[in-house]
Formats: C-alpha cells, structure tokens, sequence
C-alpha cells in the first residue's frame, strides 16, 4: 500500500503546481521565463537523481531502444502540458479555471488511452460511462461555484 502514499504525494504536488506556476509566471514577468525555470528544475529532479541513484546501483546501462523512446515521449508528453498551461495562463487562463479542467480532464483521458492502448479482456461495466459523466460534471460544478 505504499503505493498509495505516492500517489498521493503525486496529487499534492500537482495540485499546487498550477498556482505555484502561475505565481512565478507573474513574478517574472514573462511566461517563457517560467517555463525555463520548469525545465531547470526537470533537469534538477528528473535527470540528476536518478542519474545518481541508478550509478550508486550499478545500473546505469541496460536501456532498450522501446522503453527509452516511450519513456522519452512520456517526458514529452509532460513538458507539453506544462507548456500548455503556461499558454493558458498566459491568455487569461488562471489557477482556479485551468487547473480543474486539466485535472477533471486528464483521467478521462488516462482511462481512455488506457483501454485503447490495453484492451480490456470484457467489455467495461456500464458504470464507467456513468462515472464519465459524474467525473464530467464535478469538474464543471468546481469551475461554476470556484471562490472568486
């Protein structure tokens, strides 16, 4: 169940990045200036740590071309959405509007591309559209009654 607290961990973190983005952003006057700052502290966290703790295990060879180019474009896919909230901040996006809809979005479309990418064995249970649609509008009622 450790797993949990990880996960958990994940959703603290970016539940306060879009606030915390938007606040450096705004401080330094230039979004393009944030999202370098981001990429620093990528580099920082994703690529120093690891480079340490797989080197202090001995395991710093061994990648397969596959792994390494899903992996890459996870990476990708993950500096893309920082990106774009930059790009939604910077067109009059703010915390409490863009957050939500990314938020409320992205395990849909986790689900999705999951179910695409690993084909369930039987046909999903009725209750996941259901559970689409309630997923669908908790995020519209956080954005409608948001504290303004």
């Amino acid at each position: 169940m450790l797993w949990v607290a990880f996960a958990l961990g994940a959703a603290l973190a970016w539940g306060m990045y879009g606030p915390t983005l938007h606040k450096g952003q705004v401080q330094l006057g230039n979004p393009l200036r944030a999202l370098l700052c981001v990429g620093v502290a990528y580099f920082l966290v994703a690529v120093l740590v690891p480079v340490l703790m797989l080197s202090s295990q001995g395991q710093l060879n061994g990648f397969k071309m596959e792994g390494t180019l899903s992996a890459t474009l996870a990476g990708a896919l993950g500096a893309l959405g920082a990106i774009f909230i930059i790009l939604a901040f910077r067109n009059g996006g703010v915390p409490a509007y863009v957050m939500p809809l990314v938020f409320g979005l992205a395990p849909l479309i986790n689900v999705l591309v999951s179910m695409i990418t690993h084909p369930p064995k039987e046909a999903p249970n009725p209750l996941l559209w259901v559970g689409y649609l309630l997923a669908s509008l908790g995020a519209g009622l956080v954005l409608f009654y948001k504290p303004s």
